[in-house]
């Protein structure tokens, strides 16, 4: 594409982040056709189209490598900026995580990154697969992801670290397990009892490996999420809950383990670009350690 014009490289940035050229113009204090031409003057540069005009403007794949290269870029200028003694800028870095981690130990890796604040962090919840396709393409700079059975070798792709094990017990207010699972915890009380499921592989592979259930069950399927946390506190069901998210409620006895003993742990890694500036790497070793602190051992 020879020589890159950067501040066409921003507008196309600010047109990823928004979804919209107008969105993205009121974001830069431009006008609206000045957004459209820098985007057509980076296109008629590569020859190829960027930005998938539409509700929302999405950057095709091409486009997404820029906006990638772009963000990069600005990362490695604050870090430039911090060597000359210069005022630092806050630069953005993207991570995507999962819903359980961010609800458990991943915001305790924040503390030296945000305080003071050195970066702005765009943090999206996504699970294995949309989270690995993300930091593949470029999309983000990392992502807590469920680690593959067999992950396939990348060439020049993103470093992967083994974080450990989060831990998920079953778990239901007395009130619920003396109802429902007042016989115990049983393959025939399951076909009763109603779950409450943020993940149906995960909970039909402990059905399966406790109660040897195999088949359908009755459940409500709920995003781990202050609302699966009201349902399983409200006596509305049980279900399969961090062990770290459930400690105190069990301590407090408002919780109650349905087969104590009895867990099903959950493998993570830490994928990353190799990107070595004071705010990535800072943050790639408080994700490291904060999970090291929290987590189970790696198998």
């Amino acid at each position: 594409m020879g020589n890159l014009d950067y501040r066409a490289l921003a507008v196309l940035d600010a047109v990823a982040s928004h979804g919209s050229f107008e969105r993205a113009a009121v974001a830069m204090g431009i006008s609206q056709s000045a957004v459209s031409q820098r985007i057509k003057a980076l296109e008629d540069a590569s020859g190829r189209l960027l930005i998938v005009r539409g509700q929302p403007a999405v950057p095709t794949g091409l486009g997404q490598r820029l906006v990638s290269h772009h963000r990069n870029v600005k990362l490695m200028e604050a870090a430039l900026d911090i060597d000359l003694g210069n005022r630092v800028s806050m630069p953005e870095i993207s991570l995507a995580v999962d819903a359980a981690s961010l609800a458990t130990w991943f915001p305790l890796s924040l503390q030296p990154l945000l305080s003071p604040p050195r970066c702005q962090l765009d943090v999206r919840v996504s699970e294995q697969a949309m989270a690995l396709h993300l930091v593949h393409e470029g999309s983000i700079f990392g992502c807590v992801a469920e680690a593959q059975e067999a992950p396939a070798e990348q060439l020049n792709g993103p470093g992967v670290t083994p974080l450990g094990l989060l831990r998920y017990v079953c778990v239901a207010t007395p009130a619920f397990a003396g109802h429902w699972f007042g016989d115990g915890f049983s393959v025939e009380a399951v076909r009763l009892a109603p779950a409450v499921v943020s993940e149906r592989n995960l909970m039909a592979r402990f059905l399966a490996d406790t109660v040897d259930l195999q088949g359908p069950y009755p459940h409500h399927n709920m995003p781990l999420s202050a609302g699966f946390n009201e349902c399983i506190h409200g006596s509305l069901g049980y279900g399969l809950m961090p062990q770290l998210l459930a400690a105190n409620a069990l301590a407090n006895e408002r919780l109650v383990e349905l087969a104590p003993g009895r867990s099903i742990d959950v493998a993570l890694n830490w994928h990353a670009w190799n990107l070595d500036t004071p705010f990535t790497r800072a943050l790639s070793e408080q994700v490291v350690a904060t999970a090291k602190r929290y987590l189970l051992p790696p198998a």
